[in-house]
C-alpha cells in the first residue's frame, strides 16, 4: 500500500498521507504554512466539531441533508469533539488570516470519517462531500470567528473560573488565618502604619475575587455568534431560519447561552469582542502579577529580607548556593502574566485588522486568546496549591519589624500635633531607636497615653482623627 493517495482541489491535484483524515486543502495549507510548528489549541478544535454538528442536525431538520449522511457527519462531529482526531488537525497557527484552511480541515475530516463510517473511500469525497455537506449553509468567514467565541467562552467557564475561584479561596483562607497578626505596612516600598497580615492577604483575597467577576465578563462578552453570517454578513446560501436553530443547539451542548449575533457585520468584520475579552485577561494578569510580586517580597530573606512569610520549599534554589529556596511559584505566574499581556498586545494590533467584511487576523488572535485563559487558569491553581496554600506566618519577625517602624509615630500626632510628631520620627531615626522609647524620653504624654496612643492592633481600624498625608 503506498503512502499517499492522490486527491484533487480546484487548483490540482495533491499527495496527501494515506492514513489521513484530512484532503487536498488542508494538505496545501501544511506545505504552504512551516512556521512555528504550533497548531490550535484543543478547546478550538472542539467548537468546530460542535458547530459541524449543530450545522448538520440544522440542515438536516430544515430537508437539505439526507439523514444517513447528518447521522454519519454527526458521529464524525462527536469523534473531533472528544479530541479522538486531533492528530489530523496539523495546521500551523501562522496561515491565511481567515483560518479558511482550519474550517476546511474540519470539513476534510469530518468528511472522510463520515465516508469511512458509511463504508467509502476516503479522499472520495463520496458519498460525504466536505463543501457540499459538511460545510452547507456556512462559510470558514462565519464559522470561525463562531469558533473562536465558543472556544474562549467555553474555556473560560470550565478552566479559568474554577482556578481564580481556588485561588480567591486559598487566599481567603489565609486573610482569616492571619488576621490577629499586626505588621508594618510599606509605600512606596517605605514604612507606613501598622496593618495586619490578614488585612494585607484580604485584599489579594479581593483581587482575585475580582479576577473571577472578570472571566465571567469576559466569557459573557463572547456569547454572540457569527454563525449565519456566511461570506460577507449577508447570509448568501443559508436559509433565514439556520443560524437561530444552529446556535440553539451549540447553547445547548457547550451548556453556555449563545445567540445569534445582533449584526452579522459587524460580527465578521469587526473582532472587538475578542479585544474585549482579552483585555479583562490582561487586567486579571496584572491582579496576579501585584500578589505573586507582593507574596515574594514578603517571603525574601530568609535573614537579609522581610521575611514575614514562609513560602512552601519545593525545590533547591541555586546549583552553587547550598540550602537555597527560591520563590518559584511567584515567578511562574508573574511570567505566565507577563506572556499573557504580550498576548493581549497582539489581539489589539490584530482586532485593528478588520478591513472592510472580514478580519484577517483570526488565527493569531485565536490562538492568543485561548493561550491566554490556559496559561491563567494553569498559572492561578498551581500558584493556589503550591504556594498560597502552603504560606506560614512568621509571627515573631512581623512584631519586631512593626515595633522599629518609625510610622507609628502617626497615631501620636492627633494628640501632639504632626510636626512634634515627625521630630520623634526623626530623632529615633537618628539614634536606631524606637518611636515609644524616644516619646517616653521627651514626655509628649504620659505612659498611659502613650501606651494606648501606640496600641498597634487599634492603628490597624479607624480612630482618633489626626492629620493626613500618604
Amino acid at each position: 500500500m503506498s503512502d499517499f493517495r492522490v486527491e484533487s482541489d480546484s487548483l490540482g491535484e495533491v499527495r496527501v498521507p494515506s492514513s489521513a483524515l484530512y484532503g487536498a486543502q488542508t494538505q496545501r495549507a501544511v506545505n504552504n504554512f512551516q512556521i512555528s510548528g504550533r497548531r490550535f489549541n484543543r478547546r478550538l478544535v472542539e467548537a468546530l466539531g460542535h458547530i459541524k454538528r449543530a450545522c448538520a442536525e440544522t440542515n438536516h431538520d430544515m430537508g437539505y441533508l439526507p439523514g444517513d449522511i447528518c447521522k454519519a457527519i454527526v458521529q464524525a462531529a462527536n469523534e473531533v469533539i472528544e479530541g479522538r482526531h486531533d492528530a489530523h488537525f496539523p495546521i500551523d497557527i501562522f496561515q491565511t488570516g481567515s483560518a479558511t484552511s482550519s474550517n476546511m480541515n474540519a470539513n476534510e475530516v469530518i468528511s472522510n470519517r463520515a465516508i469511512q463510517l458509511m463504508g467509502g473511500t476516503i479522499g472520495s469525497k463520496k458519498p460525504v462531500h466536505p463543501n457540499d455537506h459538511v460545510n452547507f449553509g456556512q462559510s470558514s468567514n462565519d464559522v470561525i470567528p463562531t469558533a473562536i467565541h465558543i472556544a474562549a467562552a467555553v474555556a473560560i467557564h470550565h478552566d479559568l473560573l474554577p482556578s481564580l475561584r481556588k485561588l480567591h479561596g486559598a487566599l481567603d483562607a489565609k486573610a482569616k488565618a492571619f488576621d490577629g497578626i499586626i505588621k508594618s505596612g510599606r509605600t512606596h516600598l517605605m514604612d507606613a502604619t501598622p496593618i495586619r497580615l490578614g488585612q494585607e492577604f484580604s485584599g489579594y483575597a479581593r483581587q482575585a475575587g475580582l479576577a473571577a467577576v472578570r472571566a465571567e465578563k469576559a466569557r459573557d462578552a463572547l456569547m454572540e455568534l457569527a454563525l449565519g453570517g456566511t461570506a460577507v454578513g449577508t447570509g448568501v446560501n443559508r436559509a433565514p431560519e439556520f443560524p437561530g436553530k444552529a446556535i440553539a443547539r451549540i447553547a445547548a451542548a457547550t451548556g453556555l447561552p449563545f445567540r445569534e449575533a445582533v449584526n452579522h457585520f459587524e460580527a465578521q468584520g469587526a473582532r472587538d469582542a475578542v479585544v474585549e475579552a482579552s483585555g479583562l485577561l490582561k487586567t486579571i494578569a496584572c491582579s496576579l502579577m501585584k500578589i505573586a510580586n507582593d507574596i515574594r517580597w514578603l517571603s525574601s530573606g530568609p535573614r537579609t529580607g522581610l521575611a514575614e512569610i514562609r513560602l512552601p520549599e519545593l525545590a533547591p534554589g541555586s546549583s552553587i548556593m547550598p540550602g537555597k529556596v527560591n520563590p518559584i511559584m511567584s515567578e511562574m505566574l508573574t511570567m505566565v502574566c507577563c506572556q499573557v499581556i504580550g498576548n493581549d498586545a497582539a489581539i489589539t494590533v490584530g482586532g485593528q485588522g478588520g478591513n472592510f467584511e472580514l478580519n484577517v487576523y483570526l488565527p493569531m488572535m485565536a490562538s492568543n486568546l485561548l493561550e491566554s485563559v490556559d496559561l491563567l487558569a494553569r498559572g492561578s491553581a498551581a500558584f493556589a496549591e503550591k504556594c498560597v496554600e502552603g504560606i506560614e506566618a512568621d509571627e515573631a519577625r512581623c512584631k519586631e519589624l512593626v515595633e522599629r517602624n518609625l510610622a507609628i509615630c502617626t497615631a501620636l500626632a492627633p494628640a501632639i500635633g504632626y510636626d512634634k510628631a515627625a521630630k520623634i520620627s526623626k530623632e529615633a531615626l537618628k539614634r536606631n531607636s524606637t518611636v515609644r522609647e524616644i516619646a517616653l524620653e521627651m514626655k509628649v504624654l504620659e505612659p498611659a497615653e502613650l501606651d494606648k496612643a501606640l496600641d498597634l492592633m487599634a492603628m490597624t481600624e479607624p480612630g482618633v482623627p489626626g492629620p493626613g498625608g500618604g
